[in-house]
């Protein structure tokens, strides 16, 4: 059984000349379930059942799209000189921040367009967008991508974690810290956070608001550990880009907290 899951294949499907990663099955699953947390609660909140559909039709695509470019432009010397390969996102190579952006920005045009409350919209979805990154991340793990420094098995085996896991994080024969399943879990707490919050009633925006500042709080310091950051310079991109999420979402939360009154809330229609 070991030798087996020793070498999982990132194949999850072969017809023909066409292979179906489990990269891809596995991003398309965390939309999938992300869609549901977030369609129930779109209707519990008011919007019509059509709604979130014709957002993800719009938003989803065009986050992808986000999400390559933003890993291509910092990757630009090597994908300069390999220009076949910057459609092949299939082979991991998005980069989760440029994801979000896109999603925002289709969420603030279709907000407007719809004439709808864009802070409720997106306090609403927060949960989803967490989910998505939770089930994500195990892309990176079949891809064996995303992956910390090296560590000795012995560090793997004390985590508790099974052998199939520690195994896939085998890279060359050297272990590495599993980046992917710490960011994972770390999301995984944030979303139990934000369910929690939901019934805290808070100011509309402040939910969507914490899942920018938690998420950005933990990618920081993974972000670290990781072997293959995007640089400019010397410097980790994600790290600037985390930093620049918690200082902003804690700006708009006390902005709004003094700007706007009476305060709107969550479950306000």
């Amino acid at each position: 059984m070991d030798s087996i899951l020793m070498a999982i294949n990132p194949v999850a499907l072969q017809l023909g000349p066409i292979s179906v990663r489990w990269y891809g099955v596995i991003i398309a699953s965390g939309i999938i379930i992300a869609y549901f947390v977030g369609q129930k609660e779109m209707v519990k909140r008011g919007f019509g059942e059509d709604l979130l559909t014709d957002l993800l039709i719009w938003a989803v695509p065009i986050s992808i799209i986000c999400a390559r470019i933003y890993y291509v432009s910092f990757e630009w010397p090597y994908y300069s000189s390999h220009p076949g390969e910057i459609i092949q996102i299939w082979h991991g190579g998005i980069a989760i921040h440029g994801a979000i952006i896109g999603a925002l920005i289709t969420a603030l045009i279709f907000s407007k367009k719809r004439g709808i409350s864009f802070w409720k919209l997106v306090d609403i979805l927060a949960p989803s967008l967490i989910i998505g990154q939770i089930v994500g991340r195990w892309g990176n793990f079949m891809n064996q991508e995303a992956y910390g420094g090296v560590v000795d098995r012995s560090f793997l085996e004390n985590l508790h974690l099974p052998n199939w896991l520690i195994e896939q994080m085998n890279v060359n024969g050297f272990y590495h810290h599993p980046t992917f399943l710490y960011e994972s879990s770390w999301n995984f707490v944030g979303l139990i956070i934000l369910l929690l919050l939901r019934k805290a009633n808070l100011r509309r925006g402040e939910l969507f608001l914490t899942y920018i500042m938690w998420y950005s709080f933990g990618r920081f310091f993974i972000e670290h550990m990781r072997t293959d950051s995007l640089l400019i310079g010397n410097l980790r991109i994600a790290q600037i880009v985390s930093l620049i999420g918690l200082v902003v979402g804690a700006i708009l939360i006390i902005y709004r907290r003094l700007t706007i009154k009476p305060p709107v809330r969550y479950k306000d229609q």
